[in-house]
């Protein structure tokens, strides 16, 4: 998280003599007719989205804070009166940085175990429909589009066409317009290795993965921690190339 810490002193005075004048009941009219017009004012409008922001993500902490007083330390700082030493400023932020983290962590905790509880409910459900076979160590598989081509083994170098989805039907990722993904099938996630040394090549399935054979407790981003995966997967082929392209991001 970006603290206030973080701010360029110039651009939050620039943000306050731009964008904030308390005492007018409406701004001048402005007039951006040179580049150093634009400059300042895209400077101002820049510490202005930052504060923004930095308000909103402690509200989501738990952590409100007065965007008017903010400004009125600004204020005071440039007129020389700030009520608060240098010292005492310091030490503030400090604390804050560091509860800030703190309520991240716990939030981040709460997260992943409501995502743990989520995806087990998922795969108990997931695992009761049609055609649905569940593997010794919990992967989940439906065949899509049966095939009678050879099998990868572990070390094989694949070539897929694939879709990867949150249980809620969020996309974090596909191939389909890229182009087909390639890399060695025993460089990706548990659920990929095991799963498609099941299919054929042709054929199409869909894999269901439980958070352990896929990132566990790493948060990916677009994925969150404790997230089961479920990816539409067709496996186009099978061999090993000179040169490997990188896995891709979705599988790693």
């Amino acid at each position: 998280m970006r603290l206030m810490t973080k701010v360029s002193l110039i651009a939050v005075a620039v943000f306050t003599l731009t964008a904030c004048n308390k005492e007018a009941e409406q701004p001048k009219p402005l007039t951006l007719d040179t580049d150093a017009a634009k400059q300042s004012y895209s400077l101002g409008v820049s510490a202005g989205r930052f504060i923004d922001s930095t308000i909103k993500e402690h509200e989501k902490l738990g952590l409100p804070l007065a965007s008017d007083v903010i400004l009125r330390g600004i204020q005071d700082q440039l007129a020389g009166k700030a009520q608060l030493t240098e010292e005492e400023v310091q030490k503030v932020m400090v604390a804050l940085e560091q509860t800030a983290r703190e309520k991240q962590t716990e939030l981040a905790k709460a997260q992943a175990e409501q995502n743990i509880a989520a995806g087990k409910a998922y795969l108990e459900q997931n695992a009761k429909k049609p055609g649905v076979t569940v593997t010794e160590s919990g992967l989940q598989y439906e065949v899509v589009q049966a095939a009678d081509g050879p099998k990868p083994k572990a070390t094989d170098v694949v070539r897929v066409h694939y879709t990867g989805t949150l249980t809620d039907g969020t996309e974090f990722d596909s191939s389909k317009e890229r182009g087909p993904a390639q890399f060695p099938l025993n460089q990706v996630i548990k659920g990929w290795t095991e799963g498609v040394q099941l299919m054929s090549v042709g054929s199409k399935f869909k894999f269901t993965i439980p958070s352990d054979l896929a990132y566990g407790e790493r948060d990916m981003g677009t994925i969150p921690a404790n997230s089961v995966l479920v990816f539409d997967v067709e496996l186009l082929g099978i061999g090993e190339e000179a040169e490997q392209p990188k896995a891709e991001e979705a599988t790693k």
